[in-house]
């Protein structure tokens, strides 16, 4: 069984930096594409980003040039620094597969951007 563990969200200001991480448990991390989703108030759950297991990653416009996903895949973790964070930034942010996988979501970690 696969689990999967977010850590790192916090109070932060505007303009600020975080790193989030997300541990997993289980060798299938390492074949697979992981992503990090987030999910404000009153909205759908986006993806924000996602890297292969080679390291190629994508990211959505809202976060592009922000944000770095990255991934230890001896550690079975994968990372986000989001600088020059925005109050728009705000959400629960939770790592997965890609495509998402329903039986995998954590708890997720709370990312508040304000001052």
């Amino acid at each position: 069984q696969v689990q999967l563990v977010e850590s790192g969200g916090g109070l932060v200001q505007p303009g600020g930096s975080l790193r989030l991480s997300c541990a997993a448990s289980g060798s299938i991390f390492r074949i697979n594409v992981m992503g990090w989703y987030r999910q404000a108030p009153g909205k759908e759950r986006e993806l924000v980003a996602d890297i292969t297991s080679g390291g190629s990653a994508n990211y959505a416009d809202s976060v592009k040039g922000r944000f770095t996903i990255s991934r230890d895949n001896a550690k079975n973790t994968v990372y986000l620094q989001m600088n020059s964070l925005k109050p728009e930034d705000t959400a629960v942010y939770y790592c997965n597969f890609v495509p998402r996988n329903s039986a995998y979501w954590g708890q997720g970690t709370q990312v508040t951007v304000s001052s």
